[in-house]
């Protein structure tokens, strides 16, 4: 059974993440949040990337992570390819941030053109190392390009988690929403994107984006050198 859905809209395509638990981004699920980015793009125009009631999603599956072996290479990679997807996508794309967003799940937030999150006793944020694991070079990158500066110390060097208010000022979200509201908030969100005149935002995106991409491309290069690890220290 897919732990994801694809829904087409009228003026946006939806891919809604539900394992129903805590939205692990495990090779599956990234490899069937590939499948719906192929679709979106086929239709052309908006993409919303949604999460379950709660939780948007807790990062990489931590039974292949804890392990700082090929394999969470391997995954870890996926998650950076998802990211610089997310960043190049050729339509806009919005994120319905539903609940927790930690760790991959956090910098996935820091990849998408507009990001709603929900009011709650929910955390958002990156604890790779209040558990263990030093953040890839391609994190550094997300969290510099798009995080407050004033944040980035408190977010990358001291794992500090956020609710969705203050994760709003620190520039994971760009709006919060009370949970009943957020599936009209990113339908009239994405009503709006798509009268957007689709080549010129591609165009522009590109331009905009192309610094950062091309930093992102070298980070990803420098987190799989030869020898690179989840634990290296440089």
């Amino acid at each position: 059974m897919s732990h994801v859905v694809v829904t087409d809209h009228a003026s946006f395509t939806e891919i809604h993440m539900d394992d129903g638990k805590a939205n692990a981004l495990s090779f599956a699920m990234i490899e069937a949040v590939h499948s719906g980015l192929d679709h979106a793009a086929s239709r052309g125009g908006v993409v919303a990337l949604m999460g379950r009631d709660g939780k948007f999603s807790a990062g990489f599956d931590l039974s292949v992570m804890q392990h700082f072996d090929a394999e969470s290479m391997r995954l870890l990679r996926s998650g950076a390819d998802l990211a610089m997807r997310l960043l190049a996508f050729n339509g806009p794309v919005i994120l319905g941030v539903t609940g927790h967003a930690l760790a991959m799940g956090g910098l996935l937030c820091l990849a998408a053109d507009h990001r709603v999150g929900v009011r709650g006793g929910f955390k958002l944020g990156l604890n790779e190392v209040a558990i263990g694991m030093t953040m890839p070079w391609f994190g550094v990158e997300l969290c510099r390009a798009r995080l407050n500066r004033s944040h980035m110390d408190q977010a990358l060097g001291l794992a500090r988690l956020y609710s969705p208010d203050d994760a709003q000022h620190a520039g994971f979200l760009d709006e919060v929403v009370e949970p009943e509201a957020m599936h009209g908030r990113v339908a009239e969100l994405a009503e709006m994107f798509a009268k957007l005149d689709m080549p010129s935002h591609r165009a522009t995106k590109a331009r905009s984006r192309e610094i950062l991409l091309e930093r992102f491309e070298l980070a990803i290069a420098r987190d799989f050198a030869e020898g690179a690890s989840l634990r290296a220290s440089a």
